[in-house]
C-alpha cells in the first residue's frame, strides 16, 4: 500500500476528515460548505466535551483575534453600505468561518497530525494537477474540454479558478514531496505544477506562484549567495518552460501577446493587457473618495460601480458580471479594503497583520518550521502587488479562512496544549 494511500485510509476514522473536505471539494462550487458544515457540527461536539477548553488554546485564542479584524472590517462597514440587504447577508455567512476555524485548532493537535494533514492535501493537489496535464495533453479532463483561452481541469470549463488555487496551494504539494523525496521532490513538484499554472492563463495566479518559487528557494538556499544562483537557474528553468509553452500551446501563445500589449506604453495599452483592470481601479479610487471611512460596503462594489463609472465603461456594455450592471470586484486586495470597508476596514486589516506577526516571532523554530507550507500560502495569496479575487466572496473567502484556521492551529500544534490530544 502506498504511502498517500495510507494517509487517505488513516484520514476517513480522523478528526480532520471535515476540515480535508474543504479543500477535496473546492472545485465543486457550494458543495464545499459541506464540509464547512461538518467541522461546524465538530466544534459544537468538541465544545461539549471540552467547554470552555475549545477556546483557551492558543491557536484558538490567535483565530478569534484575526477573525475579529477580518468580520469586524465587514460589519463597520454594513451600517453605511449603498447596499444594506446584501453586506448584512454577507456579514451573517463570515460567521461560518469562526468554528471552521476553532475545529482546525482543535483537530489539528500534534506534529504527526500536522505532518499528515499536509500529506492528505498534497494528494489532493496531486489529482487536480494530474487531471489538468491530462486536459493540457489531450483537450479534456475529468469535468470536461479546456477552453480555447486557458485549461481549467477539475474547476470545469466555465470557472477559470484553477490557476489562482493551484498557486496558493502550491507550497502544501511543494512541502509533502520535499518532505518524501527530498529535493529532487521539490524540483519535480515545482516542475508539475508549473505548467496547469503557466497554462491556466491567469496571470495573477503567474505572480503568485512566484512568489512561492522565491519563498521556497530562500528556504533551501538559506544563505543570500545561494539564493541568487537559485534564482537564476530558477528564471532559466521557467523561461525554457515559457519558451516550450509559447511555441507548442496556442492558449499561452495568446495569453502572453494579451500581455505583452502593455509594451505599448500608453495609458490604453496597459488597459487592455490587463483585461479593464486600469477602468476598474480608477473607479475604485471614485468610491474610496466618495465613501473613505467604511466603504460602499462590503461585497457592495457591484451596486455602487454604475455610479461611478462612464457610460462608455467596458464594464458597463459588456456582459461581465451580469447583464452588462459593472465589476464584480476590486481586483486588488488592498482596494477591495478600502472601497467596500474603508480606511476604518484597512486599519483593521493591519492590526491583524500586526497580530499574526507577533504570533509568528514568539512561536519558536520549530513550531514556524511547522507552519511554514500553510505560511507561505497566505503570503501568496495576500501578496498586495498581484490582481486578486474578492477576499469577502462566498468561495475565495472561504479558501482564505481555512487557510487562515490552518495556520493558527500549525503555529501551536506542537505545543503541550495542543499535543495533549494528539
Amino acid at each position: 500500500m502506498s504511502s498517500s494511500t495510507l494517509v487517505l485510509k488513516n484520514l476517513l476514522t480522523s478528526p480532520l476528515l471535515p476540515f480535508w473536505l474543504v479543500v477535496a471539494l473546492l472545485p465543486f462550487g457550494r458543495s464545499a460548505e459541506f464540509g464547512t458544515f461538518a467541522c461546524l457540527v465538530g466544534a459544537v461536539l468538541a465544545w461539549r466535551r471540552e467547554r470552555t477548553a475549545l477556546f483557551q488554546r492558543p491557536g484558538a485564542r490567535l483565530l478569534l483575534a484575526l477573525l475579529a479584524c477580518y468580520i469586524g472590517a465587514a460589519l463597520l462597514s454594513s451600517f453605511m453600505a449603498v447596499a444594506p440587504g446584501k453586506s448584512w447577508s454577507t456579514v451573517l455567512g463570515l460567521l461560518r468561518y469562526v468554528p471552521l476555524g476553532l475545529y482546525a485548532c482543535y483537530a489539528l493537535r500534534g506534529a504527526q497530525r500536522l505532518q499528515g494533514f499536509y500529506v492528505a492535501v498534497a494528494v489532493v493537489i496531486a489529482f487536480w494537477t494530474l487531471d489538468a496535464w491530462m486536459q493540457m495533453l489531450t483537450g479534456w479532463s475529468l469535468r470536461g474540454h479546456a477552453e480555447p483561452q486557458r485549461i481549467s481541469g477539475i474547476f470545469g470549463a466555465d470557472d477559470p479558478k484553477l490557476g489562482p488555487t493551484l498557486s496558493v496551494l502550491a507550497p502544501l504539494a511543494l512541502w509533502a514531496a520535499r518532505g518524501r523525496w527530498g529535493l529532487p521532490g521539490l524540483i519535480g513538484a515545482f516542475l508539475l505544477l508549473l505548467g496547469p499554472v503557466m497554462l491556466s492563463g491567469s496571470r495573477g495566479a503567474w505572480i503568485c506562484y512566484g512568489v512561492v518559487a522565491l519563498l521556497f528557494a530562500w528556504r533551501e538556499a538559506r544563505s543570500p549567495w545561494r539564493f541568487g544562483a537559485v534564482c537564476a537557474i530558477g528564471a532559466a528553468v521557467v523561461l525554457a518552460a515559457g519558451g516550450i509553452a509559447w511555441k507548442t500551446s496556442t492558449r499561452f501563445d495568446t495569453r502572453l501577446q494579451h500581455t505583452l500589449t502593455a509594451l505599448g506604453g500608453s495609458a490604453q495599452d496597459i488597459n487592455e493587457a490587463t483585461t479593464g483592470r486600469l477602468d476598474i481601479w480608477r473607479n475604485s479610487v471614485a468610491m474610496i473618495a466618495a465613501h473613505p471611512l467604511t466603504g460602499v460596503g462590503v461585497r457592495d462594489f457591484r451596486y455602487a460601480y454604475p455610479h461611478y463609472a462612464p457610460a462608455n465603461d467596458h464594464f458597463m456594455t459588456a456582459e461581465t458580471c451580469g447583464d452588462g450592471e459593472g465589476a464584480c470586484h476590486a481586483h486588488q486586495l488592498v482596494l477591495e479594503i478600502l472601497t467596500e470597508t474603508g480606511a476604518i476596514g484597512l486599519l483593521l486589516w493591519v492590526a491583524g497583520a500586526v497580530v499574526a506577526w507577533r504570533a509568528w516571532r514568539r512561536a519558536d523554530s520549530a513550531d514556524r518550521d511547522g507552519a511554514f507550507p500553510v505560511t507561505v500560502c497566505l503570503l501568496a495569496m495576500l501578496f498586495p502587488l498581484n490582481t486578486h479575487l474578492a477576499f469577502y466572496s462566498a468561495w475565495w473567502g472561504l479558501l482564505f479562512a481555512w487557510l487562515l484556521g490552518w495556520w493558527c492551529a500549525a503555529l501551536y500544534a506542537r505545543t503541550k496544549e495542543q499535543g495533549d490530544g494528539a
